[in-house]
């Protein structure tokens, strides 16, 4: 066996990219970029706010939106807490709407407001596991003041139509935000021609590091938010805190490489898709969770008719058994169960997803791998 197993848990998190480990290092160090971008007053902190404003740039470039809307962030979890938080703090009442496939950071948030007060409806997917215009529409209430949806399905992989979505929002009158961490590098993104107000970002699911990420403030979301993070009034006073100039950086250098090779890396990765589901499709009663139109080519969730022996195959294949966010949790995924997969069904469900160095090679060896534990009889207890 290899010293490690074959990786195919791109959706939990993606290696940092050469490029980007070399443009943090030229941050570190009494040789590097150190300063603190807030000291203006001093070459060191004027070259940190530079590399800073650069890294802005770059991460605006990939999803159309202007440098000054980005404000950056811990990852995506707090940005989507910033968004929802912000809004309905600063508005003091209201109703929101999310669904009930989100990532935990945002129903744990739209939970905490619901303690606090706020009425928040869950929608539930359609049969293709899709979150619709029409659904949106039908839960709207007189006092709907934002909605939050993420734009690709961390479990799934599928795509919500916020397009459609953010012309019905805008239409009345409401925000509207959307989580677009599992997206960038991989859907194409143009805020200057959606009706989206909030977007949340993340580094480390763009071959970036860990610990940053940002969040876009439309301009009809200027005004809007209220601040979770006090003191010292950075990023326009909407998160205080010292920037971190190497993980900019890095967040930086990762979305512009993201930008360089989307297109070829989504035909890349969609044949690679095919050739693992030609694969695995012959194993008895495989069924792909999600539509299978509607979708990015990097992420596959499967359910199988009897379980893999998951100890065993971990050993020399990463991947999850269920979302990243909520593996510490021994309960089964509620995207699955929200698609209407029962707790059994959820158990023998397992999610690849391929990446940037994922090769044909991999993909074979997956398969291979994936029929031999799939062919060890099933524990007693399953």
């Amino acid at each position: 066996m290899d010293a490690y197993p074959l990786y195919f848990d791109y959706a939990a998190t993606t290696p940092v990219d050469d490029v980007v480990i070399e443009a943090m290092l030229g941050c570190l160090g009494r040789q590097g970029v150190f300063g603190n971008p807030a000291s203006r007053g001093h070459a060191f902190g004027n070259d940190a706010q530079q590399a800073v404003d650069s890294a802005r740039q770059q991460v605006a470039a990939l999803v159309g939106a202007q440098p000054a809307q980005l404000v950056w962030t811990s990852g995506a979890t707090e940005s989507n807490n910033l968004a929802l938080l912000g809004v309905a703090r600063r508005r003091g009442r209201g109703h929101l709407i999310t669904s009930c496939l989100e990532h935990r950071a945002v129903l744990d948030t739209a939970a905490q407001l619901e303690a606090e007060g706020f009425a928040v409806t869950y929608l539930a997917p359609n049969a293709a596991g899709l979150i619709t215009p029409d659904a949106v529409a039908e839960a709207w209430q007189e006092d709907t003041c934002l909605v939050s949806l993420m734009l690709v399905n961390n479990e799934l992989g599928t795509l919500t139509d916020i397009d459609a979505i953010g012309r019905l929002v805008r239409a009345r009158g409401a925000l509207f935000h959307v989580d677009a961490a599992q997206a960038t590098g991989k859907v194409a993104i143009d805020l200057t021609g959606l009706e989206v107000d909030l977007m949340s970002f993340s580094a480390h699911k763009t071959y970036g590091p860990k610990g940053i990420g940002a969040l876009y403030v439309g301009p009809r979301a200027e005004g809007a938010l209220q601040a979770q993070i006090h003191g010292g009034g950075h990023e326009r006073g909407l998160r205080s805190g010292t920037l971190a100039t190497h993980q900019i950086v890095g967040m930086g250098t990762a979305f512009a490489l993201a930008g360089q090779a989307m297109t070829r890396e989504n035909e890349r990765l969609g044949q690679l898709r095919e050739r693992f589901l030609a694969g695995v499709q012959t194993l008895n009663g495989m069924q792909l969770n999600g539509c299978a139109r509607q979708r990015i080519p990097h992420t596959l969730n499967l359910t199988f008719a009897t379980p893999l022996d998951t100890v065993a195959l971990q050993r020399q294949l990463a991947f999850s058994t269920t979302s990243a966010c909520s593996s510490a949790k021994a309960a089964p995924s509620h995207v699955l169960l929200g698609l209407g997969l029962t707790p059994e069904q959820a158990a023998r469900s397992y999610r690849f997803s391929l990446g940037r160095y994922t090769t044909a090679a991999d993909v074979d060896r997956a398969v291979t791998l994936i029929h031999q534990h799939a062919a060890q009889p099933a524990p007693f207890w399953a």
